[in-house]
């Protein structure tokens, strides 16, 4: 199977564009034009296409005579069923007709039947019929976009070997056919006639791949299936356009030439790569049009500066009409138009200027912060920019800083000012030199120099008027030493009359002295001592004590100035140290000692520390570093507070004799420091570990002698004044426990005896009948140790009497029972030995 070509015409329509095509129109003056068909046409199939305007431009009215086709308003013939051409030629005329101006025109139409070799049949038999590669190829086909018809239009044809001795059907698949845009080609299944029924735009599809089939009757494929390619050509439909419709560049004004300004693009729908998309870019206008600053590269829209002169002072913008044209540039190119705005950046060259070249103003003596001029300036750079906003410099004549000199921000001028009070005495006039610069730097032109700082001369005349007393210095010092006593005159401060240059006339009066050290001498200014000088004192700082002074002259007034009294150390304070130390155990077995010296540093240290006989047996004294000294036990000492006898002197042998306590504590941090019982001294002294016999022993025996003072608490309550116990004191006081557990810490308000309440149990109990039995109280007790006997009325004390009738204080109490405590302890130490 080959490509095969479409078969010649003869005579050709006008609107035909391609010399192959299958309808041939013969444009016989509207009377007869002829079509070669198929002799064998199913319904619904497209015959040809005729033109109906050169007959009649507004048929109103279209009739076919022959029912078999039917003609549409484009002049397309369509089959109404299934057609065979008996003959080889078959006739029917179109009817046209146009009932306005009552015009009737007909055209015949001649349809010609085309060869066909009757079919033949693939025998059963015939087993020698293959698949054939050898003509079976695609060759390359296009067609050409938005072509204008006649439609359908032939664009190739397909054919196979294996016709010549069967019948073959020929089909096709792929864009265009049965996929989107679906019915653009069809194939006559019995040649192989490949149309077209519409144009094609190639910006929408460039290119269709579609797939042949050859087939014989009963549905044998004897060929593989064909690919080809059908290529749409390219026609220059599209004009180019830019890609932004309104495009700003900006360059800096003065820039070289040939700087680049920015690049144009422009896009073309067209095929890529040829003539219809070589685009060439051209200024058709430049506004304003003189003198000429830009240029374009015609290939690339690069835009450039083809002079230095641009002077943003003179036109800040140029606007250029562009043109891009495709085909190279020729004149039958398709082209575009575009503006393109160029706006130019400001920099600073242009220097600022003053309005005048000198200036005049006045302003009375001893003024300050007051605005005594404002001077404007120009500069033509671009408003509210570095490039114009305008920073002064006094140049000349300040050399006293008596002046400022700022730019005001909303005005831009400048705002002389005076800060330092002028003195007409000494200057009747000031005469000073102001320059003027931008914010930014000055930048030097390609067509011009560097500007140059302008500059000014202002006069500032100063007014003369009647001045009061002056303080001056403000600030006076005076030396003195430490320790004067009261009643000694010192130098004063003294203030002058501008006018006079003298004193005479001012009176002098304290105005701020914190501690009243000194009275103040009215007419001399002189001081006097009210108390002694004490560099240490709290008032004194870096060994100056100020005092304020105010002048006033005899109209009221006055000049305020402070007198400095710096005075000179004297060793008169010796060491001192904190009374009070704790040394940790379980944190270290030393405590360290720092003195403080109220006196400078070179009546200090190095300090010297002694140790007083009576303690060195305890501990020992070391010295450090000159400033500081650890004091060390010499064995471990009891958990108790020492008295360390101590003495320390300065680097000149001034001493102090400080009398130290020291607590030697079981803790870690001094504030953690308590100090334990003596039993829990004992216990932990004696490193015995103490088990349940020994604690049960312990408990037992306070328990004991807890029944005996309370026997003994009777007896002398019933001794003294005759009472009993309130209805509520056994609730109050005994607890029922059948626990051998610890009880609770025996405090001042739990031993308080009974108060005197109504008898409410005057029966006598007898002591071991505590089941219901009364108690028989006595008048006094003892308790007897070893061969001796101790009662608490003797623990008391002469002149320490109960102070409430049956009532003793925990200290009494405490004193009576530790020992015995202590002998329980001991007891219960052997019982866990044994």
């Amino acid at each position: 199977m080959a490509v095969a070509s479409a078969a010649p015409g003869s005579i050709f329509c006008k609107q035909l564009l391609f010399s192959l095509l299958v309808p041939i129109l013969f444009c016989d003056a509207c009377q007869k034009i002829s079509l070669r068909v198929p002799s064998r046409l199913q319904a619904e199939t497209l015959v040809g296409r005729v033109n109906l305007e050169e007959c009649l431009k507004s048929a109103s009215l279209i009739l076919s005579s022959d029912p078999a086709f039917r003609i549409l308003e484009d002049g397309s013939i369509y089959t109404t069923h299934d057609l065979v051409l008996s003959s080889e030629r078959k006739r029917f005329s179109i009817f046209l007709s146009d009932r306005q101006r009552q015009e009737q025109k007909a055209i015949e139409v001649v349809l010609s039947a085309r060869d066909n070799k009757a079919p033949k049949k693939r025998h059963t038999k015939d087993t020698s019929l293959k698949r054939s590669k050898r003509r079976w190829a695609p060759i390359p086909c296009s067609l050409m976009e938005n072509s204008l018809g006649p439609f359908p239009q032939h664009i190739q044809q397909i054919q196979s070997d294996a016709a010549q001795n069967y019948t073959i059907f020929y089909s096709l698949s792929g864009p265009g056919v049965d996929k989107e845009p679906y019915n653009l080609f069809f194939i006559e299944k019995d040649t192989g006639d490949i149309f077209c029924t519409r144009s094609v735009d190639r910006e929408q599809y460039d290119h269709f791949s579609l797939y042949g089939y050859a087939t014989t009757a009963d549905g044998y494929a004897p060929e593989y299936p064909l690919p080809f390619l059908i290529k749409v050509e390219d026609d220059n439909d599209n004009a180019p356009y830019f890609e932004n419709k309104l495009t700003v560049f900006n360059v800096p004004e003065n820039c070289r030439s040939g700087t680049s300004v920015g690049q144009v693009t422009a896009i073309d729908l067209d095929e890529p790569d040829t003539l219809h998309t070589r685009l060439k870019y051209k200024i058709l206008q430049q506004i304003p049009d003189h003198p000429k600053h830009f240029s374009i590269h015609p290939d690339t829209g690069v835009i450039t500066t083809t002079t230095p002169f641009l002077d943003r002072e003179k036109c800040d913008t140029y606007q250029l009409i562009m043109e891009v044209r495709d085909m190279g540039g020729q004149p039958f190119g398709l082209f575009n138009t575009g503006t393109i705005t160029i706006s130019l950046a400001d920099e600073n060259d242009n220097a600022p200027y003053f309005t005048e070249t000198s200036y005049i103003t006045e302003v009375e003596e001893n003024r300050i912060d007051v605005e005594i001029l404002r001077m404007k300036v120009h500069d033509q750079d671009l408003p509210n920019t570095p490039y114009s906003k305008a920073v002064y410099k006094i140049l000349q004549g300040n050399e006293n800083g008596h002046f400022k000199i700022s730019t005001d921000p909303n005005t831009n001028e400048a705002v002389l000012c005076v800060v330092k009070p002028l003195n007409y005495e000494v200057n009747h006039q000031v005469v000073l030199q102001i320059g003027v610069l931008n914010e930014a730097q000055f930048s030097k032109g390609a067509n011009s120099q560097t500007p140059t700082m302008c500059t000014t001369t202002v006069t500032v005349k100063v007014k003369d008027s009647d001045e009061g007393p002056e303080c001056n210095p403000p600030v006076k010092v005076i030396q003195s030493r430490d320790g004067i006593p009261a009643g000694q005159q010192l130098l004063g401060y003294k203030a002058l009359d501008p006018e006079s240059r003298n004193g005479e006339g001012l009176r002098y009066q304290k105005f701020n002295d914190v501690d009243n050290w000194f009275e103040i001498n009215e007419h001399t200014g002189d001081l006097r001592t009210l108390k002694v000088l004490d560099r240490e004192s709290k008032f004194v700082k870096n060994n100056q004590y100020n005092v304020s002074v105010v002048a006033v002259d005899a109209v009221g007034r006055s000049c305020t100035g402070t007198l400095v009294v710096h005075l000179e150390d004297s060793n008169d304070h010796p060491p001192q140290i904190e009374k009070e130390v704790t040394i940790c155990r379980q944190d270290k077995d030393f405590a360290i000692l720092k003195p403080i010296d109220a006196d400078g540093p070179e009546n200090g240290p190095p300090f010297q520390f002694l140790l007083d006989n009576s303690a060195r047996k305890l501990w020992t004294l070391e010295e450090k570093d000159g400033k500081t000294a650890i004091l060390r036990q010499r064995q471990d000492l009891d958990y108790n507070d020492y008295h360390v006898p101590i003495q320390i002197k300065d680097r000149h042998g001034l001493a102090a004799k400080h009398e130290l306590t020291v607590r030697v504590c079981d803790c870690t941090i001094p504030s953690e420091c308590r100090m334990g019982a003596k039993l829990e001294r004992d216990v932990k002294l004696s490193n015995v570990i103490l088990g349940r016999w020994a604690i049960l022993a312990m408990v037992l025996g306070s328990a004991l002698l807890l029944c005996i003072l309370f026997t003994c608490f009777c007896v002398t309550a019933k001794r003294t004044v005759k009472k009993c116990f309130p209805e509520d004191v056994a609730q109050q006081n005994l607890i029922v426990s059948n626990t051998e557990g610890p009880g609770e810490e025996v405090m001042e308000a739990n031993i308080r005896l009974p108060m005197q309440t109504s008898n409410i149990c005057d029966t006598s109990m007898s002591v071991g009948t505590l089941g219901g039995q009364g108690i028989k109280t006595q008048q006094s007790f003892e308790m007897v140790k070893g061969g001796g006997h101790q009662t608490l009325e003797s623990i008391k004390g002469a002149g320490q009497g109960v102070t409430d009738t049956g009532r003793f204080t925990y200290t009494d109490w405490q004193s009576f029972t530790q020992p015995r405590l202590g002998e329980e302890s001991i007891r219960g130490h052997t019982l866990v030995k044994n």
